[in-house]
């Protein structure tokens, strides 16, 4: 890898995501940061295990990655509804990972593994053909054009995506910013590793199967804006 292309793949992965923590946290979530997460944050100097479900304390039939879970209500739900998934949440902003662990402590969740930094460096780590659904709920949409260029969803990410899937893994994505639905289309039309599963106009407007909602759902809907909901398989 050329220097130049070192520089560009480092300004990249530096600026998809924005400030890592917020307002101060609480003294039970203090104490679950350094208690619950070190039990549960994926070491990735250490080689991965050839069999994901080797992350687990219990057997897990399928693997699901979410990347930038916010206040992990979706990752939480979707942990409890599913107990022989294993899932790993990504999340560099602090106080949502302290909010997920919350989560995970007060419903003895036992199926989640977490990373709390750059998602790619997570995604270069897994081993291929690895995960059976990756979800991107409401990423930063970087409204302005100039910043476009941060969005996560992009011709490297969807080839990293593609890697880690399994043959017929889907890729599934939520938000209510149409610049953001329409670039997603045009990105995994281009890419040709991903096929788009809507049949009909109203396919992409109906949430997911047991859609538990999002706070940035529900913040979109009081402001006025409809959410769209893409699936893609990978080919």
């Amino acid at each position: 890898m050329s220097s130049e292309d070192t520089e560009r793949r480092s300004r990249a992965t530096e600026a998809f995501f924005g400030r890592r923590k917020g307002k101060a946290l609480r003294e039970n979530q203090i104490d679950l940061m350094s208690t619950l997460l070190p039990s549960l944050r994926l070491d990735l100097a250490a080689p991965a295990p050839a069999a994901l479900a080797d992350l687990y304390n219990r057997e897990v039939e399928r693997l699901r990655l979410e990347i930038g879970f916010g206040g992990g209500e979706h990752l939480a739900h979707r942990a409890a509804e599913q107990p022989s998934t294993g899932f790993i949440g990504v999340e560099p902003f602090v106080n949502s990972m302290a909010k997920l662990l919350a989560k995970v402590d007060e419903q003895g969740l036992d199926n989640i593994r977490v990373y709390d930094d750059d998602a790619t460096q997570l995604l270069d780590w897994l081993p291929a053909a690895s995960i059976d659904q990756i979800d991107l709920l409401y990423p930063d949409p970087w409204p302005k054009k100039k910043h476009w260029k941060r969005r996560f969803v992009s011709q490297v990410n969807l080839t990293r995506f593609q890697r880690v899937l399994k043959p017929g893994g889907l890729f599934c994505f939520a938000s209510d910013i149409d610049t953001y639905v329409n670039w997603t289309l045009m990105h995994c039309r281009d890419h040709g590793g991903f096929q788009w599963l809507a049949e009909e106009p109203s396919d992409w407007l109906s949430p997911f199967a047991s859609w538990p909602g999002t706070r940035y759902e529900a913040k979109a809907r009081r402001e006025g804006r409809s959410s769209a909901y893409l699936t893609f398989r990978r080919i």
